[in-house]
């Protein structure tokens, strides 16, 4: 493609993102200097038509990009600008006035994309068993009961009410505690071998004891095995013009309701980095019409999971790339504060 062409394409999808409207010749004559006349721009237009850039909907209307377009567009034309400083303090402040828990930090995050990009975040956070064991704790509740209080490097935890048996005490189970943390420390969860469970075994010595501590684990791997999804801005991109047609907003209501679904297209893109997957690129028919956006992200270097923006191909395509970009390495920096 010649520099002309790319200029026109550049300026028609910078248009049509701002308006939602088909972009003709002679808007692009008057608002963008590109030294050419109308009659020229219109001639360009069609040969990008044919090249498959661009699509028109009706024959008296202007054009609009094709996914082939907003690809050449994301891939060629468009350096993400970086965070600007103001939005950095502001996404902080956000962070520190409203995450207490680190459950919150996810919900937060899927908070966030969607306020600044008006579009649907999403949010997968990581598998509790993918996680490396920290230790282990215990706090008396009443005469028969304690509290197993299981953590992770990942910040995450874990509580369960564990009932004493017979004979036990207290002390018991603090002891328990310091040779399952000696045993497991940095194991991660899903990897636990059957050599370190006798060996703990072992040294607990009461069966019984041994038991309690074998449920804790098992019980903490049995309920997180399950990634935990987060959504938020339906309402705000439902607000676009793209979705003011009501069976395609019932359609991606309904696939959003399929949280199986939704993991399964976010699992198609873990490890790849950024990546920008636009209209008909998507595998999934329910989202041949949208754009997603998707990074994935790391602590300590163990990649645990993604962050998402999925909106019409008509998307802030620079605004969404470098804000994920951002929240990619601050997730981690977040999630840290919390470690124990």
């Amino acid at each position: 493609m010649d520099e002309r062409k790319e200029r026109i394409l550049q300026a028609i999808v910078t248009d049509y993102i701002e308006s939602a409207e088909p972009v003709g010749s002679r808007t692009l004559a008057r608002k963008h200097d590109l030294g050419v006349s109308p009659a020229t721009i219109r001639n360009e237009m069609a040969d990008l038509e044919m090249l498959g850039y661009l699509e028109q909907l009706h024959t008296s209307s202007g054009r609009i990009p094709s996914s082939k377009g907003y690809r050449f567009y994301v891939d060629e034309l468009l350096p993400p600008p970086p965070l600007g400083e103001r939005e950095k303090a502001l996404i902080d402040q956000w962070y520190k006035s409203r995450v207490k828990e680190i459950d919150e930090v996810f919900k937060e995050t899927a908070r966030i994309i969607s306020k600044v990009t008006n579009n649907i975040s999403i949010v997968l956070a990581p598998q509790m068993n993918k996680a490396t064991f920290r230790c282990l704790q215990f706090l008396p509740l009443d005469e028969n009961r304690v509290i197993a209080v299981l953590m992770t490097d990942a910040g995450f935890v874990e509580n369960r009410i564990v009932s004493l048996p017979d004979g036990a005490t207290f002390d018991d189970f603090k002891r328990m505690a310091g040779v399952i943390n000696d045993t497991l420390a940095g194991v991660t969860l899903d990897a636990i071998h059957p050599s370190e469970l006798k060996r703990i075994r072992a040294e607990i010595g009461d069966e019984d004891i041994y038991q309690a501590a074998l449920e804790i684990i098992n019980r903490s791997l049995d309920t997180e095995k399950k990634e935990r999804l987060y959504l938020g801005g339906t309402s705000e991109m439902l607000s676009q013009p793209e979705f003011h047609d009501v069976e395609k907003v019932k359609n991606l209501l309904l696939m959003l309701e399929e949280e199986e679904l939704v993991k399964d297209i976010l699992h198609a893109h873990l490890g790849d980095g950024l990546t920008v997957s636009i209209g008909q690129e998507n595998d999934y028919k329910g989202i041949k019409d949208l754009s997603l956006i998707t990074a994935t992200y790391k602590l300590g270097g163990e990649l645990l999971g993604t962050i998402a923006v999925m909106g019409p191909t008509r998307m802030e395509y620079a605004k969404a790339m470098t804000l994920l970009d951002y929240m990619n390495g601050h997730i981690a920096e977040v999630i840290n504060k919390f470690r124990w």
